[in-house]
């Protein structure tokens, strides 16, 4: 594109800076623009409550009666307490930062997974199988979204680096749920979603949550796989014939299976879990993947560089809480330098953490992870 043509279009483009005059005093956002409602009232917040006991199942979670919040707010006009917990995680710097952080690869090439696109997918899961079964859509999204926002630089890994300078260790469910969140004053509804959706932990509270515990394990199978895939890890020919045989071997038809299993089993048994065969082959997949994509040298290497990496920034804060005073997310909380310390360097990004050590600690980029440009 010529100079010319460049200066056109952004002429062009400055000429909608205040929308369209239609036939009455009002902006439209295109110069025929004739779309509408059919309707002179909106449905507001209050009007949508009181209409989910007909398509809501027994026991999905309500929006009227709910939004227990740590500090009472009014309700909005237009939207439930989950639509707006969902909103305040989408805008969280905590959700934005995931662009930035491990799934399986660090420094990830522009089409593998991270934990941004990873919550995204656990979120497409996660609604999936909540509107078939009749549960609540938003509150269901708003834990997707929010469940890894506690995860630290590295993967997995941070949470091994980061566990020996808290008292009970580092879970990035439980951290994310009661730290790194915190200040967004979420539902506890929604909390408990996020501090509970590893099997590990206890069962959440709600079904909506029990449904995004699943999709978050059948959504990082099937992309982490189809990822190692892609990277030449792995061959698809290698998985055990008895996942093969369940869900195929293209992310597509694995999701498919899944989330049908649970749907079909959730509405038979009445209990929120699928059928033990399919479950055993998710199970046989997982432990695939395990033994040969997470667990591999090149992993185990990396996962090693980063945990002592991490330890090292932790205890330079630690020892500087001056350069961290001015972190907003921690602002306010107790002043203790170890928990302030595990909190930023817990919320950075891969690469900003390995710049810091380059930068603070003259970490040698030999000792860094792999791909990263410190420059």
């Amino acid at each position: 594109m010529d100079e010319g043509q460049s200066q056109s279009r952004a002429e062009s483009w400055a000429e909608t800076m205040h929308g369209n005059i239609g036939n009455s005093d009002i902006r439209l956002a295109h110069v025929d623009s004739s779309a509408g409602t059919g309707s002179d009232h909106s449905i507001g917040r209050v009007e949508r409550e009181s209409i989910e006991d007909s398509y809501f199942s027994p026991r999905a979670t309500r929006a009227h009666g709910s939004g227990n919040r740590a500090v009472v707010e009014e309700p909005d006009p237009f939207r439930t307490c989950f639509e707006r917990d969902r909103d305040r995680i989408l805008h969280a710097s905590a959700f934005r930062r995931l662009a930035g952080k491990t799934q399986v690869f660090v420094f990830p090439q522009d089409h593998q997974r991270t934990r941004l696109t990873h919550a995204l997918e656990v979120a497409q899961v996660a609604t999936a199988m909540s509107r078939a079964l009749g549960l609540n859509v938003s509150l269901t999204e708003a834990i997707a979204l929010g469940h890894d926002c506690g995860h630290g630089p590295g993967g997995h890994a941070s949470e091994d680096a980061l566990s020996q300078f808290v008292s009970h260790g580092f879970d990035h469910a439980v951290w994310g749920a009661d730290v790194t969140l915190s200040s967004l004053n979420l539902c506890s509804e929604t909390l408990d979603g996020i501090r509970n959706h590893s099997w590990s932990r206890p069962a959440p509270k709600t079904p909506e949550g029990e449904v995004v515990s699943w999709a978050d394990r059948i959504a990082y199978v099937c992309h982490d796989f189809e990822d190692a895939v892609a990277a030449g890890i792995v061959i698809a020919d290698q998985l055990p014939n008895d996942v093969r045989s369940t869900c195929g071997t293209t992310r597509s038809s694995q999701l498919r299976a899944f989330i049908s299993a649970l749907i079909g089993t959730t509405i038979t048994a009445g209990i929120i879990g699928m059928d033990t065969s399919t479950a055993n082959a998710l199970a046989q997949f997982r432990l695939f993947n395990y033994e040969n994509i997470y667990m591999r040298e090149a992993s185990r290497n990396q996962a090693a560089a980063v945990i002592t990496m991490l330890r090292a920034l932790v205890e330079h804060y630690i020892s500087k809480p001056q350069l961290i005073e001015d972190f907003a997310e921690i602002k306010g909380s107790d002043n203790d330098a170890v928990h302030n310390a595990v909190a930023y360097v817990g919320g950075m990004t891969d690469r900003f953490a390995c710049r810091q050590a380059v930068a603070l600690l003259n970490w040698n980029s030999s000792q860094l992870p792999q791909g990263i440009d410190t420059n």
